[in-house]
């Protein structure tokens, strides 16, 4: 993937940081709770709970990061095929899936976009 240069929306950044600052509220909470001697199931819930939550926030970042990768590589395929790049299906197909694709999705639609790209990079050096 390539790397940007372009900062997370404050939004986003504001939300995962208020999750952390509640898992880590929980997390001294859980080490209380050791301390304490509390019931070991009790304890398990609460490690679940923190766990949820890392996985949400760690959602929430790559969700945007690869959402915004996406968009720009779809982006600049589209500018790049003038029509008869023989991209133009798998273009528009992604172009038209983009905002229902779940994250699982994401990684290999990236993947699939660079490849178009680098592929429309040599067919503009051909056509130069």
């Amino acid at each position: 993937m390539q790397k940007s240069s372009s900062k997370l929306p404050s939004d986003l950044v504001l939300d995962i940081k208020t999750r952390l600052k509640t898992l880590s509220g929980q997390l001294n909470g859980i080490v209380k709770m050791l301390e304490d001697g509390k019931d070991p199931e009790q304890i398990n819930i609460q490690f679940k709970s923190v766990d949820k939550g890392v996985q949400k926030a760690h959602y929430l970042l790559l969700d945007e990061v690869y959402r915004k990768s996406l968009a720009i590589g779809i982006v600049n395929a589209v500018d790049a095929c003038p029509g008869n790049c023989g991209n133009e299906d798998k273009i528009t197909f992604l172009k038209n899936e983009f905002p229902n694709l779940p994250l699982a999705n994401l990684t290999e639609k990236l993947k699939e976009i660079q490849a178009i790209e680098s592929r429309l990079k040599e067919f503009s050096k051909k056509t130069k």
